[in-house]
């Protein structure tokens, strides 16, 4: 233990000693580092905020989307779904893209044409107002309830009830306002189906939520949406029917993958890196060969000269490690407030990156410790 103190105080007081150029040999560490744990950080952040969004609509929720153009199904094929015990609730909807104004203020939107079943099928609840009811389908008014983030662009606040906006050529008034869900359902605003289908000027509906009666019945209120599918279509491959956790199954397989490769492109800077600390060392060890022989001649062995090298090329790889942690967590905090999400770091990524430096100061560092370790007192002493 003496030993390991002393020869990591003569690493420490050498690292010191010659600060330009062990910062220098550490940038590759630190932006090596910062790659892996940003990159990582950032993906894992948006899986957990989309994960949220999907989870929060619940695992008994099953869509339908049609995916041949040639297929044209409307509300009253969909709605013939709840006459199965196992489903609970069926909300067709229509996505209408278009662009929101008020006054000065304009924001680009994804409306959704809904019916009155579309909040409780799909999950979403109110902060303010009512949602869209029978009476606005029955006489195809030009009511809105609006997302959070628009009501930002739109407004700059959330007191909305009763103002309106302009979008697609018509004039809506809002009569609610969503609750905040942190994801890209903030941007989107609900208007009756009936509207929906007047503005786009097209009664195909391509889209639907169905609401299974309890998380237990989700295989059977599968199993009859694609029956009822089959039956309308005549071909299986003409749409899809997927529930939530096939989602996120499928979703989580891709940002792990995605995850993994990120990590893997930034940790090549980290081998970048541990050369430049092999290169660093070899050199040191070049201008100190008269130290080397004179602590041999005065009995030191060669697993000591090993240790003293060895320990100064893992300090300078961890020494980078840390301080990339630190400005990881620095660069992580901007882009969280530049981009308003919420991002946190990665502990496993933090953490494997550090373990990482420590097998890169191990490995780049034993061949300069080891050529260090072989020379001979009189050797060293010779060398200028």
């Amino acid at each position: 233990m003496t030993m390991f103190l002393n020869s990591l105080r003569l690493a420490v007081r050498s690292t010191l000693a010659n600060k330009m150029r062990s910062f220098l040999t550490m940038l590759g560490i630190i932006i090596g580092v910062m790659s892996v744990i940003v990159l990582v950080s950032i993906v894992q952040s948006t899986t957990n905020s989309v994960s949220s969004a999907i989870s929060s609509m619940g695992s008994d929720l099953i869509t339908i989307s049609v995916t041949d153009e040639d297929v044209v199904l409307n509300k009253d094929d969909y709605m013939a779904l709840e006459e199965y015990d196992s489903i609970a609730g069926v909300a067709p909807y229509l996505t209408v893209s278009s662009t929101a104004r008020s006054g000065s203020n304009y924001t680009t939107v994804s409306a959704i044409g809904v019916t009155e079943e579309y909040m409780e099928v799909a999950g979403r609840d109110l902060e303010s107002g009512r949602s869209i009811v029978a009476s606005d389908l029955d006489w195809r008014t030009y009511t809105a309830v609006i997302g959070t983030e628009v009501a930002g662009n739109l407004y700059e606040d959330y007191d909305v009830i009763g103002k309106t906006f302009t979008m697609s050529g018509h004039t809506f008034t809002i009569v609610g306002l969503l609750s905040e869900s942190g994801s890209s359902t903030d941007s989107q605003i609900l208007i009756p189906l009936t509207t929906a289908e007047r503005i786009s000027d097209s009664t195909s509906i391509s889209t639907c939520y169905v609401k299974a009666s309890s998380t237990g019945n989700v295989a059977m209120a599968q199993a009859l949406t694609e029956y009822q599918m089959l039956s309308l279509t005549r071909d299986e491959d003409s749409y899809e029917v997927y529930n939530m956790s096939e989602i996120l199954d499928t979703m989580d397989d891709v940002m792990n993958t995605l995850s993994l490769m990120l990590g893997g492109i930034a940790a090549i800077s980290l081998l970048v890196g541990g050369i430049g600390i092999m290169n660093i060392m070899l050199v040191s060890v070049a201008e100190r060969t008269r130290e080397i022989g004179i602590r041999k001649a005065i009995g030191a062995r060669r697993s000591h000269i090993m240790m003293q090298f060895l320990i100064e090329a893992c300090v300078l790889s961890i020494l980078g490690g840390l301080i990339g942690l630190g400005l990881s967590a620095l660069g992580l905090q901007i882009f969280a407030a530049v981009a308003d999400m919420t991002i946190s770091i990665e502990w496993r990524a933090a953490i494997g990156s550090l373990l990482f430096c420590v097998i890169i100061g191990v490995a780049f560092g034993s061949y300069p410790a080891a050529k260090a370790s072989k020379m001979t007192p009189i050797d060293a002493l010779q060398r200028n």
